[in-house]
């Protein structure tokens, strides 16, 4: 058995070992440098948008509203990475251009803004800016726009799709029906006159769209109540006008035609600043252009 043996002892150990192709090395040696190049790309890619954010939630924090440039809006919306939704109002609010429907598209646009701003939910998924014509014309050639007022939504990844360009002709831009419109495009929700942000947990957070008291109702009121008053007064030691007839007659006219005009039904039932003709296509608009045409 010890014969037998000794053969395969010196056969085991005449065996070479094996050694890796030494073609093997500089794809090895490449393989690392690509993974070593990868993780540095991709830290890049993070501090890169930890900064932008920063950036936003700096500005956010000065104004529920921030102004955008060409440089900005490239560098912050059309440059990569982004992880945050981005509303922007495209608009024209210098006087020259003389765009009373911007002026208030933009009053609304600063309800539901700062709605968000200061709700408790705000957090760094969702910013409101704006560019203006005087200073942002590149842009505006960028997106071939010649209309204002226009709000858009940018969404964290890709390019805008038609549904998140705000149908300005047909809603109208008050603040309630941007809010709707948000809702569609983001993880922000509308729901009864609030805000719902839906968090991973489904816990929800209403915010409401807060509007400052109007006050000018109830001036105009008191005005009125003080001017009659005053009258009666005055007119204490004679009141036979108060049974005049035609008087009374003038009021009612007054009342009646006042109910059935067409600023009582715009006040009632809200219509769009525009209209689309379904047979021809053309659109009837209140929209000024940049040479204060309307």
């Amino acid at each position: 058995m010890g014969a037998r043996g000794a053969p395969s002892r010196r056969r085991q150990s005449g065996r070479r070992p094996r050694y890796l192709p030494t073609g093997s090395f500089p794809f090895l040696l490449l393989l690392l440098l690509l993974c070593i190049q990868l993780g540095g790309g991709q830290k890049k890619k993070e501090n890169l948008l930890a900064e932008k954010v920063e950036q936003l939630m700096e500005w956010s924090s000065r104004r529920s509203i921030f102004r955008m440039n060409g440089d900005k809006f490239r560098k912050f919306i059309k440059t990569p990475p982004r992880n945050y939704s981005m509303i922007v109002m495209f608009t024209a609010l210098q006087p020259q251009r003389q765009c009373s429907v911007c002026r208030q598209a933009n009053e609304e646009y600063q309800i539901l803004a700062n709605s968000w701003r200061y709700s408790s939910a705000f957090c760094n998924k969702l910013f409101f800016s704006m560019v203006d014509y005087d200073e942002g014309t590149d842009v505006f050639q960028q997106l071939n726009m010649n209309s204002a007022p226009t709000f858009m939504h940018f969404p964290p990844k890709g390019r805008p799709k038609r549904a998140d360009t705000f149908d300005l002709q047909r809603i109208g831009f008050a603040a309630e029906q941007l809010a709707k419109w948000i809702a569609d495009r983001t993880d922000v929700h509308f729901l009864y006159g609030t805000f719902l942000l839906a968090s991973r947990k489904l816990h929800l957070i209403a915010i409401r769209v807060f509007r400052p008291p109007n006050y000018s109702g109830t001036i105009a009121l008191a005005l009125l109540v003080s001017l009659v008053g005053g009258l009666l007064y005055l007119r204490r030691n004679n009141l036979e006008f108060i049974y005049n007839k035609t008087g009374w007659a003038m009021v009612s006219l007054c009342i009646v035609f006042a109910m059935t005009s067409g600023q009582m039904w715009n006040h009632i039932r809200g219509p769009p600043y525009a209209h689309k003709n379904p047979h021809n296509g053309q659109v009837l608009f209140l929209y000024t252009d940049f040479e204060g045409r309307i």
